[in-house]
């Protein structure tokens, strides 16, 4: 059975027929530009194959109803619950189980979008299957979210875009869930296309294409999921970003992306052994990013490997976000000839990328597995990724 068709027997078992529509949305792997997005700084992501899928049908009613294949029974409100559910604030804990508050925070931040229109007054019943893996920092919440605000934008005719809606998602998971996300995540969500990364600017929200083109030359991308869930509402991630802000106050600017590599030796006299390498990272990953951007551009895929690498140092000693199993995925990887590799996503758990010869896969596979086993770790999930389009309706 295919994750879509999963969606649709949850919803028929729960509704007792078919849904309106089955809309989907993907995960994302970031290739490079790692915590700069609430840096208002800039990203290289793509999105990934695997996808959500939201089977979703109307009701008369003004209930909204959400159920998934991970969860063992649904979760029911009233649309004017919602507001109540998720009291307006960053770090704000939802009165709901955390998966439920995905879908439901984004039904909840469409009303406030379109309180100015002709409001929304039906309910909606939300079914949910997903093939993104959990807890890998592939980001399944913005795939989530991105399947549900695209099915709710149309069925209630709210009329956004696939920026708007990204931002849709986002305040959800700033908001409802508590995470204090950039937008990223969102954004390679809705905006994915097939053998392309998108270049964002998370300042202004500009969003390019950049081809990738790994088949013509011969290259994929390996995903090593480590197994070692990660939660972007736990500490870790908001002390991260404390210190990204402090750095900005102390240099006098509105964000780190307003932080030039020239200004670091400013900035290190100026703070903190911590706070300085937090901000390095930042300002170093901005640049990595754009070099990154630019040797696609003139070079292809196939130069881009030592930036990975610089890109993973950077946020093992300066950020100190990678642990001993993502240094371990890295590190075999390029000892067996990968071209590049790095951890990708939030950090403290969750999986590494690695960029190799499409004939060398099985023997990246191989040493990585021996050398988590020769350390006592889980074993890793991995597997090869090719960038893949956004957001859509399937049916």
């Amino acid at each position: 059975m295919t994750t879509q068709d999963a969606a649709v027997r949850l919803f028929h078992d729960l509704i007792g027929h078919a849904p309106d529509g089955i809309w989907s949305a993907p995960g994302r792997v970031n290739l490079i530009g790692e915590h700069t997005d609430y840096n208002d700084g800039l990203v290289l992501p793509f999105a990934i194959p695997h996808r959500t899928y939201a089977a979703v049908g109307m009701r008369s009613d003004d209930r909204i109803r959400v159920a998934s294949t991970f969860a063992d029974a649904p979760v029911e409100v009233s649309l004017d619950e919602l507001r109540s559910l998720f009291p307006t604030g960053a770090g704000a804990q939802p009165a709901v189980a955390e998966w439920a508050a995905y879908p439901l925070g984004v039904a909840w931040a469409l009303q406030l979008a379109d309180a100015t229109a002709h409001g929304i007054e039906h309910g909606v019943d939300i079914a949910i299957a997903s093939d993104v893996p959990v807890g890998a920092g592939l980001s399944s919440s913005a795939a989530i979210e991105g399947a549900t605000a695209s099915a709710l934008n149309e069925l209630w005719a709210v009329g956004l875009d696939r920026t708007a809606l990204a931002g849709i998602g986002r305040r959800a998971e700033n908001e409802a869930v508590g995470a204090p996300t950039g937008i990223m995540d969102q954004m390679a969500s809705m905006l994915g296309e097939a053998d392309a990364a998108l270049f964002l600017d998370c300042r202004s929200l500009e969003a390019q294409t950049v081809g990738l083109g790994m088949a013509e030359a011969g290259l994929a991308i390996l995903v090593i999921d480590t197994r070692v869930s990660h939660a972007h509402s736990t500490g870790g991630y908001r002390e991260r970003r404390a210190s990204c802000e402090l750095g900005a106050q102390i240099m006098g600017v509105p964000a780190l992306r307003d932080v030039s590599v020239d200004d670091l030796p400013r900035a290190q006299e100026l703070m903190d052994d911590v706070t300085f390498r937090r901000v390095r990272h930042i300002v170093t990953e901005n640049q990595r990013v754009l070099d990154t951007v630019q040797t696609l551009r003139e070079s292809g895929a196939r130069a881009i490997g030592d930036l990975l690498v610089a890109s993973h140092v950077s946020m093992r000693d300066d950020f100190e976000i990678s642990v001993a199993e993502l240094d371990t995925a890295v590190q075999a990887a390029l000892d067996v000839g990968a071209l590049g590799a790095r951890m990708t996503g939030g950090g403290f758990g969750g999986a590494a990328i690695a960029l190799v010869e499409q004939h060398a896969a099985p023997t990246v596979t191989d040493a990585v597995t021996a050398a988590f086993t020769a350390s006592g770790f889980t074993a890793p999930h991995i597997f090869p990724v090719t960038p893949s389009a956004g957001a859509a309706r399937d049916a």
